[in-house]
C-alpha cells in the first residue's frame, strides 16, 4: 500500500524546502569539484604515477580504468599491472602534455571543455587511451567549427583517427566553398585536391574552365609555398610564372615533366570537353602548355564523334536515369545570385544545339529549350523534342562556409519541346537567404555505344564556357 501524506505549505515551509533543494545541489556540485580539485590536481590517496612526456601524474586505479588502454593493462597478465609508476611511450607526435592533462582530468570530472584549437591533440590522446565518450565529444567538436582555417587539419585527423563523420562534413564543406569563397591559404593546404575535382557534388563557379583555373592557382602554390598576397593577385602571378617558363624555352607540357608529375592525378579529373566546346578557353589551354597534348586531340576526337552522332543519329539526349554515368561525366557549371530579384541567364559554348535559358523570378527557378524566340550564338536544335538530365542544387552560407539554406532537385529527366519553359523549383521565401549559390549539372547527350567498349568516348557535352545574360 501507499501512504499519502499531504503537506500545508506556507511561506515558512516553502522557504525551507526551497533551501534544501539548493544546499543538496550544490552539495553534489562541490563534490564533482571536490574530486577532479581533491584526488587529480592534488593527487591524494594516489595509487599509481603515470610519467609521459617528462610530466608525472599521480592518478588513482580506479578512476583510469575507464580507459580501454589501462583497464586492459590492469586486468590482464602485464608487468605493469602490479607496478606503482608507469612509464607510458607516447608515439603520436599530435599528443602533448596538455593534452594528457585534458584527458586525465576527463576521468574526474562530468564535463571537459575542448578548446577547437586543441581538439586534435585531445583526439589523438583519448584515441591512444581508448576514451570513447571522449573521441566522440571530440568529433562534435570539430564538427561545430569547421572553417576555412580548421577544415585541412580536421579532415587530416578524421581520417587518421577514423572519425568518418567528421570526415563527411569536412569533405562537405570543402566541396561547397572550394570555389564559391576562395582563399589563398586553404588552396595552399588542399591536400584532397583530388577528390574534390573528380565530384559532382563540386560547387562549380561559373564553369568547368574556373575549375582548370582553380587548379592553375593551386598548383603554383604547392610549387611557390611562400607566395603571399591577395587572391586577387594570385591568378595574374601563376599566369606570369607560367610565362616565364614559356620565354625559357619549356616547350615540354609542364605535367610532363619531374615537377609537373604529381600533379597529373589531380589534372586528369577536369573535364576537358566542357573546356574545348569555348574558343577562348581552347586557346588558353594551348597557350598556358600544362597539359600533354594527347590529352586535347584525345577529346577533340571525341567530341566531334559525339558531335556527328548528335547530328546524323539524332541523339535526341539520355532517356533513361543513370546516376553514375551523371556524376562522371555531366557538366557543372553555376552562378551567384547576389540579391532577390529577377535573373535570367545561359552558359554559353557549343551545346549541341540545346540553347537552355535559366531564370530566377518570384522565387521560381525555371528550364525554357529556346530555339525559335531568342537569337544565340551556334547552331539550334530543331528535334521535336530533347532530353535532357539534370541536377539543380541552391544554398546559401554565413560567415564560416557553413550552410544556412539548401535545396536540391535530386537526379532528374525532363523532356522539353521547342520553346517550352519547365519549372525546376518553387522556393519558399522563408528558407531563402542571399547570396543564394546557384549550382547545376547537366547531361544533353546518351552514352554511345563505344564509351561501352575499348575506345574512350567524350564524357557528355553540353553548354558551357562563361554565362551569358538574357535581355
Amino acid at each position: 500500500c501507499v501512504c499519502v501524506r499531504k503537506v500545508k505549505l506556507n511561506v515558512s515551509n516553502v522557504f525551507i524546502y526551497a533551501f534544501h533543494i539548493s544546499v543538496d545541489r550544490k552539495k553534489l556540485k562541490s563534490t564533482s569539484k571536490y574530486i577532479y580539485q581533491t584526488l587529480f590536481l592534488n593527487g591524494e590517496n594516489s595509487d599509481i604515477q603515470i610519467r609521459a612526456l617528462g610530466q608525472e601524474w599521480n592518478l588513482h586505479k580506479i578512476y583510469l580504468c575507464q580507459s580501454g588502454y589501462f583497464s586492459s593493462m590492469f586486468s590482464g597478465s602485464w608487468k605493469e599491472s602490479n607496478m606503482m609508476v608507469i612509464e607510458l611511450e607516447i608515439p603520436d607526435q599530435n599528443i602533448d602534455t596538455e593534452a594528457l592533462q585534458v584527458v586525465f582530468g576527463s576521468l574526474y570530472r562530468d564535463d571537459v571543455l575542448i578548446k577547437p584549437s586543441r581538439v586534435v591533440n585531445i583526439l589523438a590522446a583519448a584515441c591512444m587511451l581508448q576514451l570513447d565518450g571522449l573521441i566522440q565529444q571530440c568529433g562534435e567538436t570539430m564538427k561545430e567549427n569547421v572553417n576555412v582555417k580548421t577544415v585541412c587539419s580536421y579532415y587530416n585527423s578524421a581520417t587518421l583517427y577514423g572519425l568518418d563523420s567528421v570526415m563527411k562534413k569536412c569533405l562537405e564543406w570543402l566541396l561547397n566553398n572550394l570555389m564559391t569563397h576562395q582563399n589563398v591559404d586553404l588552396m595552399k593546404e588542399a591536400e584532397i585536391m583530388e577528390q574534390l575535382i573528380q565530384s559532382s557534388d563540386l560547387f562549380v563557379m561559373q564553369v568547368e574552365m574556373d575549375v582548370y583555373t582553380a587548379l592553375k592557382k593551386w598548383m603554383f602554390l604547392q610549387l611557390n609555398p611562400s607566395w603571399d598576397g591577395p587572391i586577387k593577385q594570385l591568378l595574374l602571378d601563376a599566369d606570369a610564372w607560367l610565362c616565364k617558363r614559356r620565354k625559357a624555352g619549356e616547350e615540354e607540357p609542364f605535367l610532363n615533366t619531374d615537377d609537373g608529375t604529381p600533379f597529373v592525378p589531380v589534372f586528369r579529373h577536369i573535364r576537358l570537353q566542357y573546356i574545348i566546346n569555348d574558343l577562348a578557353s581552347a586557346r588558353l589551354l594551348e597557350r598556358d602548355n600544362i597539359l600533354p597534348p594527347e590529352w586535347l586531340s584525345a577529346v577533340y576526337k571525341q567530341q566531334w564523334f559525339a558531335m556527328l552522332r548528335t547530328e546524323h543519329d539524332n541523339d535526341n539526349g539520355p532517356q533513361e536515369a543513370n546516376k553514375e554515368e551523371f556524376e562522371l561525366n555531366s557538366m557543372r557549371c553555376g552562378r551567384k545570385l547576389t540579391k532577390d530579384g529577377d535573373y535570367c541567364w545561359r552558359w554559353t559554348g557549343f551545346n549541341y544545339g540545346f540553347d537552355l535559358l535559366v531564370t530566377y523570378t518570384n522565387r521560381f527557378i525555371i528550364f525554357k529549350r529556346n530555339t525559335l524566340s531568342q537569337p544565340c550564338g551556334g547552331a539550334v536544335s530543331l528535334q521535336p523534342r530533347r532530353h535532357l538530365a539534370y541536377r539543380l542544387r541552391l544554398a546559401s552560407f554565413d560567415n564560416s562556409g557553413k550552410v544556412v539554406c539548401s535545396r536540391s532537385t535530386g537526379y532528374q529527366l525532363v523532356t522539353l519541346e521547342k520553346d517550352q519553359e519547365y519549372v525546376v523549383m518553387n522556393l519558399d521565401s522563408r528558407l531563402l537567404s542571399f547570396p543564394l549559390y546557384v549550382c547545376c549539372n547537366f547531361l544533353y547527350t546518351s552514352p554511345s555505344s563505344e564509351r561501352r567498349g575499348d575506345t574512350p568516348e567524350p564524357e557528355n557535352t553540353h553548354f558551357n564556357f562563361g554565362m551569358v545574360l538574357c535581355r
